[in-house]
């Protein structure tokens, strides 16, 4: 009589599909499962991610033209702006390209200088040589290791642009069709429950929607800020550090601390005081970014508390690296939504 209940019936679920996973997975039968899905997983997660970026503007052109034609002019658009940035900007990023290879160099440089201030001023207590030694050991390698891992560079260049390759063509048939699919998964739901299913997806698409248009628009802000701050205190390779912080600050908390770092490093190379300017430009940029532009962009649809974002972000880092970091809170954010629902869904059939 125990399995009739609810409760047990939902674990007793659960335990079969376990059971069914791993013996799936010990037979090896998941394996083409796992290799589509990993091909494809890419290609939809960036066209997924430019789809809510660009939805609302295709709609808004579509209110006066027909839906593949509004498409078509948003990559005429975004093929004119790239190109014009390029033509602008190519000459800037390439000297500063070109500027960044001999990094090492000047990274093997700066440490023997230091080296020297060290041995100067430190009575013998450290040894200069040793450190000197060391530092130029592993700088005179850096290159030869760079050389090494050519192929899988390589390799990984290659992907990225299967990927890019594949991404407009997904994209363009999710900013045509995809209002379409609100539509065709309530079809699937019994009558009685078909309000109820259409706001489950409404709320989900919200809620997605919210967080990938706000968390990229907080991104180019940031990026923006920084350029002009590093340009302002005259900090080397303004341009490549700001275009760093505009992808980087798509995580959240972290990403804008990861993109610092290089910027830190290369002003310690630059003059060390120019470290503590480029600090203060970091802390007055997310100052604004947390008082002004998240407010404003957010407001109250993300009820996520920072430190939830923070656990999220430091588990999802070990197990699936930056993809994961940057998938980790609009996952949450929906099986949040979902599990919001289901408890509703519950309470409405099993009233206590």
């Amino acid at each position: 009589m125990w399995i009739k209940h609810s409760f047990f019936k939902y674990i007793t679920a659960a335990i079969l599909i376990l059971i069914l996973y791993y013996f799936l997975e010990k037979l090896e039968l998941l394996q083409p499962v796992k290799t589509i899905t990993g091909t494809l997983f890419y290609p939809f997660l960036i066209a997924g991610f430019l789809f809510y970026i660009l939805r609302p503007v295709v709609h808004w052109i579509a209110k006066v033209v027909p839906l593949p034609i509004a498409i078509l002019a948003v990559y005429a658009a975004i093929g004119g702006i790239l190109y014009g940035a390029f033509r602008l900007l190519a000459g800037t990023i390439q000297k500063q390209v070109s500027n960044i290879s001999q990094l090492p160099d000047k990274l093997k440089q700066t440490a023997e200088e230091a080296s020297k201030k060290i041995e100067e001023n430190n009575m013998g207590i450290v040894s200069g040589v040793s450190i000197r030694q060391r530092l130029t050991e592993y700088f005179g390698n850096l290159t030869t290791k760079i050389g090494e891992h050519m192929t899988e560079v390589f390799s990984t260049i290659a992907g990225a642009t299967t990927v890019l390759v594949i991404v407009p063509f997904v994209l363009f048939f999710l900013l045509k069709d995809g209002h379409k699919l609100i539509p065709f998964l309530k079809r699937a739901l019994p009558s009685k429950h078909k309000p109820r299913g259409e706001k489950l997806l409404q709320d989900l698409d919200y809620m997605v929607s919210s967080y990938i248009v706000g968390q990229v628009t907080i991104a180019a802000v940031d990026g923006v800020l920084t350029y002009i701050g590093y340009v302002l205190i005259g900090l080397d390779y303004a341009l490549l550090l700001g275009i760093l912080v505009l992808f980087t600050c798509v995580i959240p908390f972290v990403g804008p601390v990861i993109g610092a770092i290089p910027a830190i490093v290369i002003a310690l190379m630059q003059a060390p005081s120019m470290a503590i300017y480029v600090i203060i430009i970091f802390i007055v940029v997310q100052q604004l970014e947390s008082n002004l532009v998240a407010p404003f962009v957010f407001g109250e649809r993300l009820d996520i508390h920072p430190l939830t974002v923070i656990l999220l972000l430091v588990v999802a880092a070990p197990l699936y690296g930056v993809v994961g970091m940057i998938v980790a809170v609009p996952t949450y954010s929906v099986l949040k939504v979902l599990a919001k629902h289901i408890y509703q869904f519950y309470r409405l059939y099993h009233p206590t």
